[in-house]
């Protein structure tokens, strides 16, 4: 069993409508009989069509005894991935902050997950609508007032965005994707300030959307979009220090971000039973720690090491 906050199961991939209900509810299903507790969804993905799944495969599981996050701000026609059918990647996204469009957007997530309550409530890709979140901030905090949300927080790809908002209006969270990892480490000082402040800390991304899964690779990406030659150069470096100490680059990506006691919970994102199973191996798994003195040595990582993982359920180890 996963300690159950640790590690979290991000269901991006499972809104996509290339991947059954079927087989979609069963990674679902196989994080939980995992001891997963910690969910992360949202409107966007699938257009609502990860809530509902994610929703089916909680069923039956006792409310009290998980973490389910959602987002508002943006979402896609149900059904569709991020880019349609002849258009543009997100070409058909629709982003409002709007108290109404939150009102509306948290009630159609209660609908979709089956629950009266969220967790925690992410401004989701908030980076060129800052002004725009703060009504839908003050419409999250009157629901919190309410019981129907517990937190609220940021979703982003970018630390900048995060840190502004943090200076203009209460939060309880954040999610930061794709800028803790062994080759991007620019969100390390908002983590450690999250951790101060006694916010909820959650990271995403830790394979730079597949560069860092595995290597080589024919056809890799870095930031949802082909990784350059200086991304996979670095990459080369990165996995043949790992091979030199006996460990898949994509085991050493998820042990680099669970060794930082600055980070509540980790997520990890899988298509299928299988991919769920590769990534909780690799959770499991213990790299030595002349992998990581090597890794800075070649200046991958600092060499200061994080802060540790302290004794709070929150931060406990992942088994």
């Amino acid at each position: 069993m996963t300690q159950p906050f640790r590690l979290g199961l991000g269901c991006a991939s499972l809104g996509s409508p290339d991947i059954s209900d079927r087989d979609a509810e069963a990674t679902m299903s196989a994080a939980i009989d995992a001891g997963i507790r910690f969910f992360d969804v949202a409107p966007l993905y699938g257009g609502g069509l990860a809530e509902v799944r994610l929703g089916r495969a909680l069923r039956g599981l006792p409310r009290d005894e998980y973490v389910l996050c959602t987002k508002t701000g943006v979402t896609r026609p149900f059904g569709q991935p991020p880019t349609p059918p002849n258009g543009a990647r997100r070409g058909a996204d629709v982003w409002d902050y709007g108290a109404r469009a939150t009102r509306e957007s948290i009630a159609r997530s209660l609908e979709r997950l089956g629950v009266e309550r969220l967790d925690i409530v992410h401004l989701h890709d908030v980076e060129k609508h800052l002004d725009a979140c703060l009504e839908a901030h003050a419409e999250l905090s009157r629901l919190r007032d309410r019981g129907v949300v517990g937190g609220i927080g940021i979703g982003s790809n970018f630390v900048a965005p995060i840190d502004d908002l943090l200076a203009r209006a209460r939060f309880d969270a954040f999610l930061l994707a794709g800028c803790y990892t062994l080759l991007d480490q620019r969100g390390a000082a908002l983590l450690r300030r999250g951790h101060a402040e006694g916010l909820r800390t959650i990271v995403g991304g830790v394979f730079n959307s597949g560069v860092l899964a595995s290597w080589p690779q024919p056809a890799p990406t870095f930031g949802y979009q082909p990784a350059t030659a200086d991304v996979q150069a670095r990459t080369g470096r990165i996995a043949a220090i790992c091979t030199r100490h006996d460990v898949a680059i994509g085991a050493a990506a998820l042990q680099f971000v669970l060794r930082n006691g600055a980070i509540d919970t980790v997520l990890v994102g899988a298509r299928s039973v299988d991919e769920l199973e590769q990534n909780l191996a690799a959770a499991r798994s213990s790299a030595p720690q002349a992998l990581w003195d090597d890794l800075a040595a070649s200046g991958v990582i600092p060499r200061d090491p994080p802060p540790a993982v302290g004794s709070p359920a929150l931060r406990g180890p992942v088994l």
